[in-house]
């Protein structure tokens, strides 16, 4: 799976709005804590606030807040918000696509690739993340050596 920047920023973002815990805090600030673009920012914060995982208020006393308690806002969540479902494949989702001959096979492994990746975004929220506590099921799988071995 690849991580865009625009789905890095996002989490990293709302992750230091949980970590304010949930006064408003200005875009330029959350851009500066996490060396996040100021411009790319706000249309990342736009897209979270169409999906009502973020408020935000303008003037001298606004800034930008978590729409629910970071325990209710997991980390897929937030992916979805920015890029739409979490797994495709050319554009469809994998139950829509469909192999002949060798490749039939291929469906489900997409399927099963999905599965895993949302047995981690779906139960991670952003109250772990700004914690420092990840389920511990996440915490295992990060600690297995082979997950750190690039291939």
């Amino acid at each position: 799976m690849r991580i865009s920047a625009r789905a890095d920023y996002a989490v990293r973002a709302a992750a230091e709005l949980a970590a304010a815990g949930g006064g408003p805090v200005k875009g330029e600030a959350l851009a500066t804590a996490q060396g996040i673009p100021p411009k790319f920012l706000e249309n990342i914060l736009g897209d979270l606030r169409h999906a009502r995982l973020v408020r935000s208020q303008r003037g001298a006393e606004g800034g930008y807040w978590l729409a629910r308690p970071a325990e209710e806002i997991t980390v897929a969540d937030i992916i979805r918000a920015v890029e739409g479902p979490l797994a495709m494949v050319r554009g469809e989702p994998p139950e829509g696509v469909a192999y002949t001959g060798a490749a039939e096979p291929l469906q489900q492994v997409w399927i099963a690739v999905r599965k895993n990746l949302r047995a981690v975004v779906e139960c991670v929220t952003l109250a772990d993340v700004a914690a420092g506590r990840l389920p511990d099921h996440v915490t295992e799988l990060a600690r297995d050596p082979d997950a750190w071995i690039t291939r």
